[in-house]
């Protein structure tokens, strides 16, 4: 098997995979290398320093500059503006250009403009016409000017309904490996609101350690690793706040909005939080005190560490 070559493309590559189509008036220069099976759509520019996997599709009239690294199964859709110089200058040229990255599995929107020496997580999705300015999580779904995250791919919502006012517990199982919600009792009266909880009855562990997140810009993600050991609790005391669990095959999004429902995280769950409110005080038990080793901070390290394939998409 070879690459099909349009008549009226222009490629000095001589690196381009099996399987790969090159339509008309693309031009590759030579130092490029572009992987199998993948589509390269009319008017497409890529300069020397890219590296492109396989199973990649480029839609027209999209630039590749050098310092760009595409990872397989990527969608790059049309028009969309990569950018390797934040200060750029007409006859100019940087010694070396910062490198972007767009992780396995994502899709960018059309018109989307990514900024230079960014990463695009694995799976995540770019809107169209997004300006992306910071680097994107895995699996994150963003939007608009500058980008921000407006959801996760493949996570399920969690609309269970909050009675209340209760003096009662419910303990509720979530889609993701022994991850639970925890409504806690509430009591009003004409003195004020009052919540209660207590550890290793309503809490299933006695923490050692605690810690609170405050005054996050609602643009912010806080989270984004998962603990070998330690457990956690998180109660969004003030304000409001959504929490994406993940144990590497099933990723659920649950939504802290008042002080007496908790999420307890038990140790190899990915946790992310984000869309604080800007009142938002969210307060954190830990099981065990802060040990650096004790975190996972790559996704690809704990999908590999939790048994799961982090190519495989997740499932309910």
């Amino acid at each position: 098997m070879t690459a099909f070559i349009h008549p009226n493309a222009i490629c000095e590559s001589t690196s381009i995979g099996d399987g790969t189509r090159v339509w008309a008036f693309v031009h590759v220069l030579p130092g490029a290398h572009v992987g199998a099976d993948c589509n390269l759509c009319d008017h497409v520019f890529i300069e020397n320093d890219v590296v492109i996997g396989d199973r990649v599709t480029v839609k027209c009239g999209v630039q590749l500059w050098d310092g760009l690294r595409i990872e397989d199964d990527v969608f790059v859709g049309p028009n969309v503006t990569f950018t390797n110089d934040s200060f750029p200058r007409s006859g100019r040229h940087l010694a070396r250009y910062p490198e972007t990255t767009v992780r396995r599995g994502a899709s960018i929107g059309a018109n989307a403009t990514i900024l230079p020496g960014l990463s695009i997580g694995e799976n995540a999705m770019v809107a169209a016409g997004a300006v992306v300015t910071r680097s994107v999580p895995p699996n994150a779904i963003v939007r608009g000017n500058p980008a921000r995250i407006a959801g996760y791919i493949d996570s399920v919502r969690d609309d269970v309904p909050v009675e209340d006012v209760s003096e009662a517990v419910s303990v509720t199982p979530t889609r993701v490996r022994g991850v639970t919600r925890h409504v806690l009792p509430l009591v009003r009266d004409m003195r004020g609101d009052l919540s209660v909880g207590e550890f290793e009855r309503h809490v299933p562990f006695v923490p050692k350690r605690y810690f609170m997140v405050f005054n996050v810009p609602t643009q912010d993600v806080r989270g984004e690793h998962a603990h070998r050991e330690c457990h956690q609790f998180l109660l969004c005391i003030r304000g409001r706040c959504r929490a994406i669990v993940d144990d590497g095959h099933t990723r659920e999004e649950v939504v802290l909005d008042r002080p007496n429902v908790g999420l307890y995280m038990p140790p190899m769950v990915w946790g992310i939080q984000y869309q604080y409110s800007a009142d938002a005080l969210l307060l954190v038990f830990a099981s065990h005190h802060y040990d650096p080793a004790d975190y996972i901070r790559n996704y690809r390290d704990f999908v590999a560490a939790a048994g799961g394939d982090d190519g495989a998409p997740l499932h309910d």
